[in-house]
């Protein structure tokens, strides 16, 4: 397959930046604003001079006409599909265009891909809806847009070429790049009617072609963004380089909240290379010709740090608030009355009734995106320039925008590949903040800033420490009769959204408790909210990546003691034909659950739904007498209603193993006065591949117009499928990550 994407370094990146004139796109895109471009046409939709002048010198797109905001076509009919979601490896920046061209009926070899310029998307009074890449939602929430996109330019060069032809649009068909009149047997590609399509009216009723008549969509199509990565010629955001640039090396408060107190910088001024010393408002930065000399200088330094009474916190504190927290919850959902049933478990009635108890924990995770944090700025008096390994564009021109004092007309920004996202990269927007500060005082000259991995590791927005203190009753019958579960942590919401709490409550800290599917007649399910001195953040999957461990774990000891099989006893309580119990059914199934296994092998598995999609996980491992665990074979289906490309969607399922078995067995991020006590690999290590089981991958769609994310849900079911299968193989109930902390190491 010849398919080709202009890279980031073609025509998203100017090497040589330039500023938009504002005065200047609004010529373009006034209405009837139409530019010629080597003899073919340009409607509304603005490319900086130095692009343009680019792109006519290496020909990708000269004449090339803007059918609508998505879709710009080339005379010798390459299709240029408008990305507005960022790429960190999830292959969003293919399962796109896929849809665009499953209904614009293009050859999938014309098709290109390119970043949507931020910055067009606010002077066009948002035309690309969002740029936010996050929540599993890049494929699902774009899905209709770009089909409909697609089909919209499909009818316009319908229409285009009736007009040339004379005849009734409903006597042509559009098909692979082409406009057929079978009639006259004539026949017009795309590329001829572009410019005559591009000026036709958008047509309203849009019919999109039905699931089955997809050749596209549901393909296991090659992606876009992988050739570069493979070759190198990709550019990430550490991978930019400008004319001129310096580069800065900065170090925070180990203390979460503190600020610089005092600041020597006279023992590093004079040393060669050194350009600047730069205090920011909770940062020291050193600019230098390099990266490494700036880092060298930054530690001799000299700064004092006001800690502002934040220096005593430690996991002591923490977990003393989370005992608090978890006795002060507050109801997220009461079904029955578990209280009475409780009591009469507990009590004169207790032959009756099994009754089980457990704490469980997860700890403060960091992201540990390959590629750190960092940021390219160039401050030019009124004027910015900004190019961000970002999860949300648009959030970093408004971050830079409002820490410059100007406005977003005035900041442009440029989108590299992301060398890892997880969440890291999208709400919290401190790299751009801390870079365009520190180019400010540069006056005029780029700057790269880059956190070194040590600032990265205590620095981040962490996944919240949480503590889960459930109850279950069960008759003597085996039937679970009641479940209460108490979660404590801190709230994401009520520091990034506060307006999205319900009554003072994070339902989203909840999840996969309070909406559990299992139906059981007696339910209390809790969740307090604690006020902890760390910063927390969204992380992979969220609250969908600890909830899951706490529920699926418990409920696994409750089946246990209830007598009954981990299969079958979650299936009793899913309602029946429900896509839980369906995803459930197909991973066991292709793990040949409740087989005869090997010597010394076990299984254990786990459900749980997410972002509109539902995974199961079943595991397969052996534990020897030192507790090394050596994992066989993990098994996860997943059904996201549709799938976009296959290929991708099993890459998302492997990645989220991997991405898990560092976090399950190995990974926490500790508290001790007041800062964290990681700093790199030594004390965070990742998991190695030769350590990563053989990965069956079950798609199970569900269809129709259903799509649910898959970037994320894998994860939810693999911590507490692996705790379970321990649990199975050494009768050691695990009810705190990492697993090391009990002595289970991955063999």
């Amino acid at each position: 397959m010849s398919t080709h994407t202009t890279s980031p370094s073609d025509a998203q990146m100017q090497i040589e930046p330039v500023t938009p004139s504002r005065r200047g796109f609004l010529k373009q895109t006034s209405a009837g604003a139409v530019a010629a471009w080597a003899g073919g046409l340009s409607l509304g939709f603005y490319l900086p001079p130095a692009v343009a002048d680019k792109l006519a010198t290496d020909g990708p797109q000269a004449g090339a006409a803007d059918i609508n905001a998505w879709i710009r076509i080339s005379p010798d009919n390459r299709v240029f599909c408008q990305v507005s979601r960022s790429e960190m490896g999830q292959g969003t920046s293919t399962s796109l265009p896929m849809m665009l061209a499953e209904e614009l009926e293009c050859r999938w070899d014309d098709v290109r891909m390119e970043f949507a310029s931020v910055n067009e998307h606010i002077a066009r009074n948002k035309v690309y809806i969002t740029f936010s890449t996050g929540g599993s939602r890049g494929t699902r929430d774009s899905q209709l847009v770009m089909r409909k996109a697609g089909a919209t330019a499909r009818e316009m060069l319908k229409l285009a070429a009736a007009q040339r032809w004379g005849v009734p649009v409903s006597e042509l068909v559009a098909i692979q790049g082409k406009v057929n009149h079978s009639a006259s047997k004539r026949s017009v590609s795309y590329g001829e009617l572009a410019a005559a399509a591009a000026a036709q009216k958008a047509p309203s009723d849009i019919v999109l072609k039905s699931p089955e008549q997809w050749t596209l969509i549901g393909k296991p199509l090659k992606r876009f963004d992988i050739p570069a990565k493979c070759d190198g010629s990709a550019i990430y955001g550490i991978d930019v380089r400008v004319p001129g640039m310096l580069y800065a090396a900065l170090a925070q408060c180990p203390v979460f909240g503190g600020v610089p107190k005092s600041v020597d910088s006279a023992a590093v001024l004079t040393r060669r290379g050194i350009k600047k010393v730069v205090t920011g408002p909770d940062f020291v930065a050193v600019v230098a010709d390099n990266w490494w000399r700036a880092q060298q200088a930054l530690k001799a330094v000299k700064v004092v740090w006001d800690y502002r009474g934040n220096e005593k916190l430690d996991d002591q504190a923490i977990a003393q608030t989370l005992q608090a927290g978890v006795l002060a919850a507050r109801s997220l959902r009461s079904e029955g009355d578990f209280e009475a049933t409780w009591a009469a478990a507990t009590g004169s009635q207790a032959a009756e009734y099994k009754t089980m108890e457990a704490d469980y924990f997860t700890p403060y995770l960091n992201h540990f995106t390959l590629e750190p944090q960092n940021c390219t700025a160039w401050v030019k008096g009124d004027l910015a320039e900004v190019w961000a390994p970002t999860q949300s564009a648009e959030a970093s021109l408004h971050e830079a925008a409002k820490t410059l004092g100007l406005p977003v007309e005035n900041v442009t920004v440029h989108r590299p590949y992301l060398g890892g996202g997880y969440g890291r990269r999208g709400a919290s927007q401190d790299f751009v903040r801390q870079a365009v500060l520190i180019a400010r005082e540069l006056g005029g000259t780029p700057v790269q800033l880059l956190w070194s991995r040590e600032e990265d590791m205590q620095h981040g927005f962490y996944r919240p420490a949480a503590l889960y203190r459930q109850r279950a009753v069960v008759s003597k019958e085996g039937r679970v009769l009641a479940w209460q579960a108490r979660l404590a942590s801190q709230s994401l919401l009520e520091k990034i959204r506060p307006a999205s709490l319900k009554n003072g409550q994070d339902f989203q800290a909840g999840e996969s408790f309070h909406d559990m599917p299992y139906q059981v007649a007696h339910l209390d399910l809790r969740h307090g909210i604690c006020q902890i001195n760390v910063p927390v953040g969204f992380w992979r999957s969220v609250y969908h990546s600890q909830n899951p461990f706490a529920r699926e774990s418990f409920l696994d000891e409750v089946l246990h003691a209830a007598g009954k099989d981990a299969l079958r006893g979650r299936l009793e309580l899913l309602p029946a034909g429900g896509r839980d119990y369906k995803v459930l059914e197909a991973a066991a199934r292709e793990a040949n659950w409740g087989a005869k296994l090997a010597t010394g092998r076990f299984q254990g598995l786990a459900v749980q739904d997410a972002y509109g999609s539902y995974a199961a996980c079943v595991v397969e491992l052996s534990v020897s007498k030192q507790k090394a665990v050596t994992l066989h074979q993990i098994t996860i289906a997943v059904d996201s209603g549709q799938v976009a490309n296959v290929d991708s969607a099993r890459a998302q399922i492997e990645g989220n193993v991997s991405y898990a078995l560092s976090s399950i067995f190995m990974n926490e991020i500790n508290i001790q006065d007041g800062r964290v006590t990681q700093s790199n690999l030594a004390d965070y290590p990742l998991v190695q591949l030769r350590q990563i089981p053989t990965i069956k991958s079950v798609l199970v769609p569900s269809g129709g117009e259903v799509w649910g994310g898959l970037g994320e849900p894998p994860y939810a079911p693999i911590t507490p499928a692996i705790a379970n299968a321990i649990a199975a193989a050494t009768g050691v109930r695990l009810r705190r990550t990492p697993f090391s902390q009990d002595g289970f190491s991955l063999a």
